[in-house]
């Protein structure tokens, strides 16, 4: 997606649930749900905190989901993004199905890869919880697989065999299906230039973390080059960027989200540190979006 490429901009929140309660969680949500110009609401997916004090509490992604899905009626909402390393596919399926009926079909459904072998305090998880990490290839293998049978489970009506490389199903069927028809947007997460691929053929909207716009630019680009070689037009896959937010210099993060808007990212998600202040949803509307 170039540049010049014109979008109407959205503007989510992401609310890293470690290191908070469900209440203070729970009160951002509502907040944010009441603003207009917040359309979308993120948590992420890990098992243990990934900063701050290592053995500090965490909250389990999608069981919070449907928590918040059914306290709010208006935000779009997902996780940024699931990690495909936690859970099979099929189950997936089923409880991204139920948020989006828990919703009434506002679910955004984020996947990626998973932690890489780094940080530690992202690896740790795994031997902690029992999962198996496997390598790079097998992951990302794993994840086109997935995102395939995930798709399929939402929109096929008669039982299906898969026998994938790494996923394989016997009488696969899932009802009930999603709110969203076809299915929900998929929104797949990463940098790396495999995972990018995956994206092409598979997504809706692609996320990257923020930080270092340059090379998000140039990922942005090889994105358009798979999916140029797969015949889709790269419009159709929206670019979406994560932000950290800074209370204390929001001029800062002003700046950070005009560069990204003008360099065709037209979804913007603002990661907001805990503790929250008092009114954070209002601020980020007043001082943030509507600031520009």
């Amino acid at each position: 997606m170039t540049p010049t490429t014109r979008q109407r901009t959205s503007f989510g929140i992401m609310t890293a649930p470690m290191h908070v309660t469900y209440e203070e969680v729970l009160q951002v949500w509502r907040e944010a749900d009441e603003i207009p110009e917040i359309e979308h609401a993120w948590l992420f997916d890990h098992l243990m905190p990934i900063g701050g004090d290592p053995h500090g509490p965490v909250h389990e992604g999608w069981t919070l989901l449907s928590a918040l899905a059914a306290q709010t009626r208006r935000l779009r909402l997902g996780l940024l993004v699931t990690s495909n390393r936690f859970r099979p596919p099929a189950m997936l399926a089923k409880i991204a199905t139920t948020v989006d009926i828990v919703s009434g079909g506002r679910l955004d459904f984020g996947i990626g890869v998973g932690s890489r072998p780094s940080p530690p305090e992202a690896h740790r998880e795994y031997p902690a919880h029992g999962l198996p990490f496997h390598d790079t290839a097998h992951a990302v293998e794993s994840l086109a697989e997935a995102c395939t049978v995930i798709r399929r489970l939402w929109t096929e009506e008669k039982p299906f065999d898969f026998h994938g490389t790494h996923v394989r199903l016997t009488g696969a069927l899932a009802h009930p299906k999603p709110v969203q028809r076809p299915h929900p947007p998929i929104l797949v997460g990463g940098r790396a230039a495999a995972t990018l691929r995956v994206a092409a053929e598979h997504a809706d909207l692609w996320n990257i973390p923020g930080g270092d716009l340059d090379d998000a630019v140039r990922r942005s680009a090889l994105l358009d080059r798979y999916c140029a070689e797969i015949g889709r037009d790269p419009a159709t896959l929206t670019r979406s960027i994560h932000l950290a937010v800074s209370y204390d210099s929001p001029s800062t993060t002003r700046r950070a989200i005009a560069e990204a808007s003008d360099a065709g990212f037209r979804h913007i998600v603002l990661g907001l540190p805990a503790p929250y202040p008092a009114g954070v949803a209002r601020w980020v509307a007043d001082h943030l979006i509507g600031a520009r």
